[in-house]
């Protein structure tokens, strides 16, 4: 990897966080849906980082996030899973060989290569961050209620700012 890439990825991290703990953290309709935009960090990471990592840099962000949101681990769990869906996904849909893409992002990979891995990416890192701040299975529907109403929130966020920050692949 450059250096040009490293930085971008670095300044992309501050950003991020900065408008999720600053902007977004008190940002929820009717404490059901609440937009987790930080997770395009983990999503825009480059093809060529290493598994391991991208696992360290999970936990990293989601230990940051825990520190500001006061949550005993919840964000880090959701961070690692999301990072184990994006590598499981990325080894099924994209082979090595062929991408000279840097990073999966819109403009590299199309609409809907990007929306689908980011559902489920979204989906996974909700699914972990609700179920384990609830944590009683007495109020599961409501629970997943509030996975599936961020998720879409968060998704909408997600490709609201990459459709903004859009950049079509020359081919």
């Amino acid at each position: 990897m450059n250096s040009r890439i490293i930085i971008t990825n670095i300044l992309r991290w501050f950003i991020l966080l900065a408008i999720q703990i600053l902007l977004l953290r008190n940002l929820s309709f009717y404490n059901l849906a609440t937009p987790f935009t930080y997770i395009l960090f983990l999503l825009l990471l480059p093809f060529s980082t290493p598994n391991l990592i991208l696992y360290i840099i999970a936990f990293g962000t989601g230990l940051t996030l825990d520190a500001f949101y006061d949550t005993l681990g919840v964000h880090t769990a959701a961070c690692v899973m999301l990072v184990f869906v994006r590598i499981l996904f990325i080894s099924v849909t994209v082979s090595r060989d062929n991408f000279d893409e840097p990073e999966p992002s819109l403009g590299n990979m199309g609409f809907r290569w990007f929306a689908l891995y980011a559902l489920l990416c979204t989906f996974a890192h909700h699914l972990v961050l609700f179920l384990l701040e609830a944590f009683k299975l007495s109020e599961l529907s409501y629970t997943l209620l509030r996975c599936t109403l961020s998720a879409i929130f968060t998704l909408f966020t997600l490709l609201l700012v990459e459709l903004i920050f859009y950049s079509r692949k020359l081919r």
